[in-house]
Formats: structure tokens, C-alpha cells, sequence
């Protein structure tokens, strides 16, 4: 059982309390920098839970964080993005006298804050909220100068004397850091080519496992949730780089392997067409005829006369 000590954080204005932080200028938006942060060194290992989003640079030598099951290192600078609700986590791997006091900032926005504001919407958008903690953004210098840039901006201008532009600069601005952000995680499925290249053959092996072992009549079309469970990453993650790779959905990569072997099925058995679409896991022939019209251009038995 974990012994960890857990804290929840229902607002901001509780989250610094007990960070040994003044109060909030805005009880609702607010940057923290971590050097500043009071929680004892002797309560790690500790969890956290936010009832509010939080965008996180963090760097803390000689520790390990958790973010759901996974763990990793804080040693470079690594950003990460927490929805209300997820769990994350400190473990120290060395002697706690060793650890020097983290770096970074973090931004902490109350949903409230986001109320009747484009990002109100569009946050949801962002799949990296819903990221695990080995598919986090590695900054190059650069980039964290540019994130870092906007994060002192925002907290320039809750400081300042509030008035009815200040709401929409700061969304602004949070927006702007969210592009940046989705620029960067673009950059890193490329440069990253060799994890992401094996995760996409983790993948393929999947599938072909899957499709090979008879589960589609009887199960259906895994779910994108499931395959990510199986590959052991975050659903928005692999959909994000398999669009990044291929320019496909993982629902769309789904769809054009399994009209791949609806195609070899057509066109080396003599299974029928309904014989066929129980096979590929279709309750409806009508269904399996649709999809496959849909990428093929040819119903399934055109295509198959077109071999004969």
C-alpha cells in the first residue's frame, strides 16, 4: 500500500497556503515559481491533486516524479500539463539532504477563470492535458526561454491594476503558450524518431496480434483506448503522433488495416461478403459495405470482381 502523504487542492488560494505562499493576486490565475515553494523536503514522497489546471516547468535534481503509473527524471527542464483532477506525484531517490530546491514555474488556472472565454471550449482541444508523465515536452533552451517569457507576462498582468482587458490579455496569452506548446510536441514525435518509430511497430504487432487472433468477430474493432492501454501510453498521445507520422487518426489507422484485410480476404477465400464482415467484427453487412465504399470507392463485391 502507498504510504504517501496526498494532498488535494480544491482552490489556488489553498494550494498556496499550504505552499507557504502569500495570497493570490487573482484568486483564480497564478503563476508560481517553484523556488519559492515552502512544502517541507521531509514530506517526500508526496502525491498531488489540483481541482484546477496547472501547466508545470519543473527541474528538481535527485528526485523521480510519478504522473499516473509512470515515473522519470526531473533533471532537464520538463513541461507538463495537468487537468483538473490527475494525479501526480514526488519520489525521492537519493537521501532528501541531497535535493536542492526545485526550479521552474508553474501556472495555475481555476476553470472558473476560463468561464465565457474562447478557451473555455478549446482546452479540451489540447490532448496533451491528458498526456502520461514519459510523454511530457522536452524543452530545447530556446523554447523554454519563449514559454518562460509568456509565463512572467501573464503574471505581469494580474499583478497590475485589473481592469476589463485584463481577463482576454491573459487568455491570450495562455493561448499563445498553448500553440507554442503544440508546435513543440510536433517537433518532438519528429526528433524523437526512434521512441516514436517503436511505438508505432508496438503498435502494428498489436494489430496484426489482435486481428490474427480471431477477437474481431468476437469482440469487435479494439477501441482506441484499449490499444493505448495495451501499448501503455495516454490515448491522446498515440493519436497525437500517430497524426504527426502518418497524418491519420488512430480511428483512421484503425479503419485502413482493417480494409486492408477486408481487401485480402475479398481477394484470396471464397468466404461471402456477410461471411466476411462477421469476420472483421460488423453486428450489420450494411455497415461493413458502407466503410468500405467510403475508402474504397467500390462496394466490396465490385472490388472483388475486379480480380476475376
Amino acid at each position: 500500500m502507498d504510504s504517501r502523504k496526498l494532498f488535494r487542492f480544491s482552490t489556488i488560494s489553498e494550494y498556496r497556503r499550504t505552499a507557504g505562499l502569500p495570497k493570490p493576486a487573482h484568486p483564480l490565475i497564478s503563476v508560481v515559481h517553484m523556488d519559492d515553494i515552502a512544502l517541507p523536503i521531509a514530506e517526500i514522497p508526496f502525491s498531488l491533486i489540483y481541482d484546477f489546471y496547472s501547466i508545470s516547468l519543473k527541474k528538481v535534481q535527485h528526485a523521480r516524479f510519478k504522473y499516473g503509473q509512470q515515473a522519470g527524471d526531473f533533471d532537464e527542464g520538463v513541461l507538463f500539463f495537468m487537468s483538473p483532477g490527475q494525479l501526480f506525484g514526488i519520489d525521492s531517490v537519493v537521501d532528501t539532504a541531497e535535493i536542492k530546491r526545485p526550479e521552474g514555474w508553474m501556472i495555475l488556472i481555476h476553470p472558473d477563470f476560463l468561464w465565457n472565454t474562447s478557451l473555455a471550449k478549446t482546452i479540451k482541444q489540447y490532448e496533451f492535458f491528458s498526456y502520461s508523465v514519459h510523454e511530457a515536452l522536452y524543452l530545447s533552451d530556446k523554447e523554454e526561454t519563449m514559454l518562460t517569457a509568456i509565463a512572467n507576462q501573464i503574471e505581469q498582468e494580474y499583478n497590475a491594476n485589473i481592469d476589463r482587458f485584463s481577463q482576454d490579455v491573459i487568455i491570450a496569452q495562455l493561448e499563445l503558450l498553448l500553440t507554442y506548446s503544440e508546435r513543440f510536441y510536433q517537433r518532438q514525435f519528429i526528433t524523437r524518431k526512434i521512441a516514436s518509430h517503436e511505438l508505432l511497430t508496438r503498435l502494428e504487432d498489436y494489430l496484426s496480434s489482435y486481428f490474427n487472433s480471431g477477437a474481431l468477430a468476437k469482440q469487435g474493432l479494439p477501441s482506441v483506448v484499449h490499444i493505448a492501454e495495451a501499448l501503455n501510453i495516454s490515448p491522446g498521445y498515440l493519436s497525437g503522433l500517430l497524426k504527426s507520422l502518418t497524418g491519420q487518426s488512430t480511428q483512421q489507422h484503425l479503419h485502413n488495416k482493417l480494409i486492408d484485410l477486408a481487401k485480402e480476404k475479398l481477394s484470396t477465400t471464397n468466404l461471402s461478403v456477410s461471411e466476411i464482415a462477421y469476420e472483421l467484427g460488423f453486428e450489420h453487412l450494411q455497415s461493413f459495405s458502407k466503410l468500405f465504399k467510403t475508402k474504397t470507392s467500390l462496394s466490396p463485391l465490385e472490388f472483388r470482381h475486379s480480380f476475376n
